[in-house]
């Protein structure tokens, strides 16, 4: 009789301390998207039981069996709307409740994706206390480094309020409500970025060191106090661990910090896009920001126009990317803008566009296409100028020409239609045109949107 008694209070113990849980992005007041299998997973104490999942949007279960106590289920979505509640049934049941589904965007990079409207907004009294949007569901990647990638990170939904905006990225947050207004749906967005963060440390660390070049330009970062220089080390701790969560695609917005290696960043930041993509297994939208004009400590210098004609090498070479221009909105002496406005609603242009099939919608500005010599005169073309090109001020400004010699000389420039024309009396055999290309330029170049247009360059010369 003793020993039953002992043989229940032990089965007793095991039960009280048994349990599942869930990765804490799957938590109450989530969004996930629509019309998609979406992928509920956590863990339990009971290695082998069966785990049953369902939503309340059908109510139709669905069943597995842990495998050394992790298990995972494919759970069909419906078009958007809410609220339901998931629910997770082994030995215990778990309810995850308030949830709709809708459009999730995963907003990542450095500072100017991670400041909130408290850090330096414009307008931002105004823009918080009118951030009453139920419907927009933020969730905040806590900043954590590890060596090695982890399972679970630490952040939870909340309800978009004026309290919880101003805590949140603006830029994410713009760009949010404007899918959210057009689109009429529920938006979650995850903010997943660090300050000061170089791109190496948001890659699989074996990206960069099975790299000669790269893991050579990874040398070069300078360590700091506040962010994280390690290859990898972001990845690991803010990335891996949502691999598995749904998601319509990302948005992006660093560059600043890899001014130090930029000609690897022509390698890096492809790189980086192509293995988030395979990490989650679709071929996601992916929008980034070219980095704004900064003085930084010589406006004239080029390495952050280096940065900038990176990416612009990366919307070009790789497919079902777009990148939002920011030269316009700029400040010379201020490395954190603050019209983050204009940059979430560019980048949500790009998503309505191209994701989301607005066709009427003009997303980019002049984007270089090619160009021809015409004896002392170079004619530009440009994609993104269909409806005619314009110049805010009495000249174009930023344009550069040069010849064999490889020196750039200020240029003439000229609107013809869609095209324009470059000249200078001191080049007579020109080869090659720059435009906006160094860290300071302030270009007043456009389409007929409104949009500004990228720097670039036409030359393939190597760059110093």
């Amino acid at each position: 009789m003793k020993k039953l008694l002992v043989l229940f209070t032990l089965l007793s113990m095991a039960n009280s301390y048994a349990e599942i849980w869930l990765p804490s992005i799957l938590s109450d007041n989530m969004v996930l998207q629509q019309n998609s299998d979406v992928t509920i997973w956590g863990w339990t104490t009971a290695t082998s039981e069966e785990i049953t999942v369902y939503g309340t949007w059908n109510n139709e279960k669905i069943t597995t069996k842990a495998h050394q106590g992790v298990w995972t289920i494919q759970l069909p979505t419906p078009k958007a709307g809410g609220t339901y509640t998931v629910i997770v049934e082994g030995h215990e049941k778990l309810e995850i409740s308030n949830v709709l589904i809708g459009e999730v965007w995963l907003g990542s990079g450095q500072s100017n994706m991670q400041w909130t409207p408290n850090q330096g907004l414009e307008n931002a009294e105004e823009e918080i206390n009118n951030a009453n949007y139920p419907e927009i569901r933020f969730f905040q990647v806590a900043q954590k480094i590890s060596q090695t990638p982890q399972d679970q990170l630490r952040g939870k939904w909340v309800v978009c309020s004026p309290e919880t905006m101003q805590k949140f990225s603006s830029v994410a947050y713009f760009f949010g409500r404007e899918l959210h207004q057009k689109l009429s749906v529920p938006v979650g967005l995850i903010n997943s970025s660090w300050g000061g963060t170089p791109v190496e440390v948001w890659l699989k660390k074996e990206l960069i060191t099975e790299d000669e070049e790269l893991g050579e330009a990874a040398s070069k970062l300078r360590e700091v106090a506040w962010w994280p220089n390690k290859p990898g080390y972001a990845y690991n701790a803010m990335i891996h661990p949502i691999t598995k969560f749904n998601i319509a695609g990302f948005i992006w917005y660093q560059g600043e910090s890899n001014r130090v290696n930029p000609k690897s960043y022509y390698k890096s930041f492809p790189l980086m896009i192509k293995s988030w993509r395979a990490e989650w297994g679709k071929e996601l939208p992916f929008y980034f920001v070219q980095i704004a004009p900064f003085k930084y400590d010589d406006p004239n210098a080029t390495d952050a126009a280096h940065v900038r004609d990176a990416q612009l090498y990366t919307m070009k070479n790789v497919g079902n990317t777009g990148m939002v221009v920011t030269n316009d909105i700029g400040n010379l002496d201020n490395i954190h803008p603050s019209n983050k406005q204009d940059v979430g609603n560019r980048l949500a242009r790009w998503a309505l566009a191209k994701t989301y099939g607005n066709k009427d919608l003009v997303y980019s500005g002049p984007v270089y296409k090619s160009m021809e010599i015409n004896k002392k005169k170079i004619v530009l073309s440009f994609d993104f100028a269909e409806n005619g090109l314009e110049k805010k001020g009495k000249e174009l400004e930023e344009f550069y020409i040069a010849g064999e010699d490889k020196v750039f000389y200020p240029a003439r420039a000229k609107i013809k239609g869609s095209s324009i024309i470059v000249t200078s009396t001191k080049v007579k055999e020109p080869t090659a045109i720059r435009f906006a290309f160094a860290n300071g330029a302030l270009p007043n170049f456009y389409n007929s949107a409104g949009l500004p247009a990228s720097a670039f360059r036409t030359d393939n010369w190597e760059l110093k």
